[in-house]
């Protein structure tokens, strides 16, 4: 299993599995819209950002990650941070007794909009439950709490989405989902992994206690095509 993969794994996934999903080049690819405003270069060193002319509009963030330097012409950087990319090394988590996980489909995606709203969670649109499965937890008639999966190359396979309604923190829900969807990706012979921001010390920790290690630090950058003179 190439780690190769991994360490570019948004261009692997959008010019591969997810490619029905994207727009660009054989250079540059990203998300519709709909779908998280992401962007993949084909060697993200050194980004082919004029490739993304004709698709990118002016208005939209977008995410990208893997390079560093001054921004490209017709360019302009918004937000310059970092992350870490978390690879899962453990056994598969054991049930946990007393918790269930609800399947969310796409009737659900209003209240999942909702609660990504509330958690100030920017990379969930009314379209990425396509890439993969969602589960949620549930108080009442609330969603609450849910995880799903984004980006996917080779055997590999992105956690994502990972979220908590404000209210509703410290009860571990997040940590209950995560595993429960571990549990299943490693069923299916894939092998998990996930990006959280260096700052979150407090994820960062949970993750590492779980099962997962650090891969790699990447540079996680937001930008956004300048308007045409």
């Amino acid at each position: 299993m190439s780690l190769t993969i991994l360490d570019n794994i948004v261009w692997h996934s959008l010019a591969g599995p997810h490619i029905g999903f994207t727009s660009g080049t054989n250079a540059a690819r990203r998300y519709v819209a709909g779908f998280s405003p992401i962007i993949g270069f084909a060697d993200s060193t050194t980004p082919d950002f004029a490739a993304l002319e004709t698709c990118c509009e002016s208005a939209t963030h977008f995410y990208c990650g893997g390079w560093s330097g001054v921004a490209p012409p017709g360019w302009q950087i918004v937000d310059d941070a970092a992350g870490h990319q978390m690879l899962w090394d453990a056994p598969a988590p054991e049930m946990e007794a007393g918790f269930t996980a609800i399947r969310l489909g796409p009737q659900r995606v209003p209240q999942m909009l909702a609660l990504a709203a509330a958690a100030e969670l920017p990379l969930f649109g009314p379209r990425s439950i396509e890439l993969g499965e969602y589960i949620g937890v549930y108080e009442e008639s609330e969603l609450v709490a849910m995880a799903g999966e984004r980006m996917t190359a080779g055997s590999y396979r992105e956690v994502s989405a990972v979220c908590t309604h404000p209210a509703f923190r410290g009860r571990g829900y997040a940590r209950h989902l995560v595993a429960e969807l571990v549990r299943r990706q490693l069923h299916r012979g894939e092998t998990p992994f996930l990006h959280v921001m260096r700052d979150n010390a407090t994820a960062i920790s949970v993750y590492r206690r779980m099962g997962f290690r650090h891969h790699q630090e990447l540079a996680l950058r937001v930008v956004q095509r300048m308007p045409r003179a």
